[in-house]
């Protein structure tokens, strides 16, 4: 039985991938696994059994990599396990950038009380219009794991 400590919440889909070989343990010391995200773990003393360190996203720079190559302790790391959040937030940010829809919903907020809010939108929403992003060219450089989900939703 090895004994996983996670530094971070980690998915419960993710955990229940886990067969009955891995137990859930609160303390670190115990540790023959460590499943992290953004904990720095530079600081953090290693323990006496820790075997490996997986890491829940594509970077390793919250990780000792040295030391625990001295040790003896795997690291792994899951590029693209995230790619579609972040391809997600590509698109919203494009939304964003082409309409105000920040000020949008500022406006929106500030004049809540508004009785006459209709009539008052109507004069309102040219300053809210925007471009259109259809039809426009989209640069991507890198069609890595990211990329090619931009390219491909774009």
């Amino acid at each position: 039985m090895y004994k996983v400590h996670c530094l971070n919440n980690i998915s419960d889909k993710g955990l229940a991938l886990l067969t009955d070989e891995y137990e859930l343990t609160d303390n670190v010391e115990e540790a023959d696994v460590i499943l992290v995200r953004s904990a720095n773990m530079h600081e953090m003393d290693i323990p006496a059994n820790l075997k490996a360190v997986a890491r829940a996203g594509a970077g390793v720079n919250n990780i000792p990599l040295e030391k625990l190559a001295e040790a003896d302790i795997a690291v792994f790391n899951t590029p693209g396990a995230n790619a579609n959040a972040v391809k997600e937030l590509v698109l919203a940010g494009m939304l964003l950038a082409s309409r105000d829809i920040v000020g949008g919903i500022e406006w929106v907020k500030s004049n809540a009380d508004d009785e006459n809010v209709g009539k008052s939108a109507e004069k309102a929403k040219k300053a809210f219009a925007g471009g259109e992003i259809s039809g426009k060219t989209l640069g991507v450089i890198g069609l890595g794991a990211i990329g090619k989900l931009v390219v491909n939703a774009a």
